[in-house]
């Protein structure tokens, strides 16, 4: 194959022939087919060139910035989607904290509460650790009894009658959910979380002289056992079964 180069001298050539031939020696025909068909079988000359060009359409979208960065755009879309779905977790969590919590709360205040509320089909206990708290096995003035009987000499069954009193009292006047296993110990507290805090506390104090009496064998004065008989009828009046 030749080159421009040799292609251009070639013209040259027939050119110069063809101007600085002596005029009595024309060009024939055949040497001028010949050189025409020289010409033609160069290939930078002869035969047919295709071209192709690559043309942008009015209606072919222009490139854009932005899409030469497609991987940082998609990543921040896909952060603000993770941020989304995370702060929707976070909140769900929370709720689902919120009311683990609601409930463990509920729970423990019922089991501390519980047992100071009567039950609806709860049986009325007639005995507490073996003593009778049945109101027809008491008499009405509770307390002038009890004092007759300390006159009496009988310490450990005015002590008795008093605490027997009392019980029947909470339980029958004040729905306090004494059992006939409770201790004197729970009695105390169910009648903290159920009664007004002067029966309670003189309630308490009770508890505490029939205990030093019963367990430990220290009788209190008489002077004491009066304050108290004087008091119960005061708070529980014989008879009437009133609470005010």
């Amino acid at each position: 194959m030749r080159s421009t180069a040799d292609t251009a001298r070639l013209l040259l050539l027939c050119a110069a022939l063809v101007f600085t031939a002596p005029v009595s020696h024309a060009l024939t025909d055949v040497e001028v087919r010949a050189a025409a068909a020289e010409v033609a079988r160069d290939p930078n000359l002869g035969g047919t060139h295709k071209e192709k060009r690559l043309r942008l359409r009015p209606d072919d979208p222009k490139p854009d910035a932005q899409s030469e960065k497609p991987g940082v755009l998609q990543w921040l879309k896909n952060l603000v989607a993770w941020i989304s779905e995370t702060g929707r977790l976070i909140v769900w969590a929370c709720g689902a904290v919120l009311v683990a919590l609601l409930v463990v709360g509920l729970r423990r205040w019922a089991l501390v509460r519980g047992d100071a509320l009567p039950a609806p089909d709860a049986e009325i206990p007639t005995h507490v650790q073996g003593l009778d708290i049945r109101a027809e096995s008491l008499p009405d003035a509770i307390g002038a009894a009890a004092a007759q009987l300390w006159q009496q000499g009988r310490h450990r069954a005015a002590l008795s009658l008093l605490y027997r009193g009392a019980l029947s009292r909470l339980v029958h006047l004040h729905a306090v959910a004494v059992r006939g296993s409770s201790t004197e110990a729970e009695c105390v507290q169910l009648a903290r979380d159920r009664v007004d805090a002067q029966r309670s506390d003189f309630f308490a104090r009770l508890v505490g002289v029939w205990q030093l009496a019963v367990y430990g064998d220290r009788l209190p004065t008489g002077e004491t056992v009066a304050q108290l008989c004087g008091a119960f009828d005061t708070l529980w009046p014989g008879g009437t079964g009133a609470s005010a």
